[in-house]
């Protein structure tokens, strides 16, 4: 008996260890256990899953192909910890001491550089990910955007505590306008005529035009938060929802806009870098608004409007501006979107785009910049991955967020900081 409970406790203390030991890994080190599982993939992917007996490389770490044919379960388990788990917390773990001690220098350092440092490495191992299947490039510069929507609604809807629904208006219009402008500036049309400039100066100026996107976005948040925040308790929420009604019935009627055909051939300006650049400024951005003094009165409007305007904040002011920024995300979110979809139509910017947005922000957590990048990867990649049930992911999706609902009704990572010095620093 005395060596049965001896026994339990020595198994509990190694299972205990294993997250202790895994807890002194510098984000470096699991950087560089990710770029290795990458080249690894790259070299040995083909040859591994044909000997697992799996048609081709799993795209989205197995689950496609385990959708389609559970027979093929074993082998999609045995790819993934092969290229993928072993790899990452075996390199992570042996480079422990040197990646420490590089994360301790760079900490010494400015933090621009570290993050610099830490996102290039990110970056290799997105594009070398994303550059074996162009379904993962697509996938990936959609979960961006995706990260960048639902952070523009969590600084309304969590941050604010207000609740809109105004933004799949926002993001039309900001797709749009970038849409427009790239096919009557730079693109030979059949809608638009001749291009006014030569093709090869549109992705010099498509920053301007996500811009421009993002201004008209905010132009419209200004005219929907003018008569809103007049007025308090749910009316934000019914006179938002209008507006996506209106923006939506607007593009519909606009034949000079395509109408309800929608837009097509926007040149392919998303690429991957573009999209991870916009989407590390929009992070940037908005960690440092909701951070700053104007991000501690968003709070307090929340917490208690009354109190707040007692305490010489300016509600009305705050509420507007908050609002703005996220239209404004919204709006250049959408004109990413055009770019990388290449086709636009009213249809994609309805009910269903709200209930997805929505859903990314109060599965991640709200009041949250790490819970809005959670929920958005952590939405995208279900949906993507139960593809193959068709209609039937919309059943599995719900129910999950309604356990969410039910067991942390404020979202899985919810009022979490995200503080980069801590997250960059050395762990040993």
């Amino acid at each position: 008996m005395e060596e049965a409970i001896v026994q339990k406790r020595t198994s509990s203390a190694k299972i205990i260890s294993i997250p202790s030991a895994l807890a002194g890994t510098p984000m470096l080190g699991w950087l560089v256990g990710v770029l290795c599982a990458v080249f690894l993939e790259r070299q040995f992917g083909d040859l591994l899953a044909f000997e697992l007996y799996l048609p081709k490389i799993p795209v989205l770490f197995g689950f496609l192909i385990v959708m389609k044919d559970p027979s093929l379960i074993p082998g999609a388990l045995a790819y993934v910890l092969l290229i993928y788990v072993a790899p990452v917390i075996g390199v992570a773990r042996l480079s422990v001491g040197v990646t420490n001690r590089l994360a301790a220098l760079l900490d010494r350092g400015p933090l621009r550089l570290s993050a610099l440092i830490h996102l290039t490495l990110f970056y290799i191992a997105l594009h070398y990910w994303a550059d074996l299947s162009d379904y993962r490039l697509v996938v990936l510069k959609l979960t961006m955007i995706a990260v960048m929507l639902t952070l523009s609604v969590n600084v309304t809807n969590g941050y604010l505590g207000e609740f809109s629904c105004a933004h799949p208006g926002f993001m039309a219009l900001g797709a749009y306008s970038a849409s427009i402008l790239s096919l009557f500036l730079f693109t030979n049309s059949p809608m638009f005529g001749r291009a006014v400039l030569p093709a090869w100066s549109g992705p010099y100026f498509f920053p301007l035009e996500l811009i421009i996107g993002g201004i008209v976005a905010a132009i419209a948040a200004l005219i929907v938060a003018i008569p809103s925040f007049r007025t308090r308790g749910d009316y934000l929420a019914i006179i938002s929802l209008a507006f996506m009604f209106i923006v939506k019935s607007l593009i519909e009627n606009l034949e000079w806009a395509g109408g309800p055909r929608g837009l097509s051939g926007q040149p392919g300006w998303s690429s991957l870098h573009v999209v991870f650049v916009w989407m590390v400024v929009c992070v940037w951005v908005i960690n440092n608004f909701v951070r700053s003094v104007f991000g501690k009165a968003m709070n307090a409007v929340r917490d208690n409007e009354i109190a707040a305007d007692a305490m010489t904040v300016n509600t009305r002011k705050t509420k507007i501006a908050a609002f703005m920024l996220g239209a404004f995300w919204a709006g250049v979110a959408g004109g990413l979107f055009a770019h990388v979809m290449r086709f636009v139509n009213p249809g994609t910017f309805g009910i269903q785009r709200l209930a997805e947005i929505l859903a990314m922000v109060y599965f991640g957590g709200l009041n949250s910049v790490v819970g809005s990048v959670f929920g958005a990867v952590s939405i995208n990649l279900i949906s993507e991955m139960l593809r193959p049930l068709h209609v039937y992911k919309w059943i599995v999706i719900p129910l999950i967020l309604i356990l969410v609902m039910i067991y942390r009704p404020t979202g899985l990572l919810a009022f979490r900081e995200f503080d980069v010095k801590e997250i960059l620093k050395p762990k040993g």
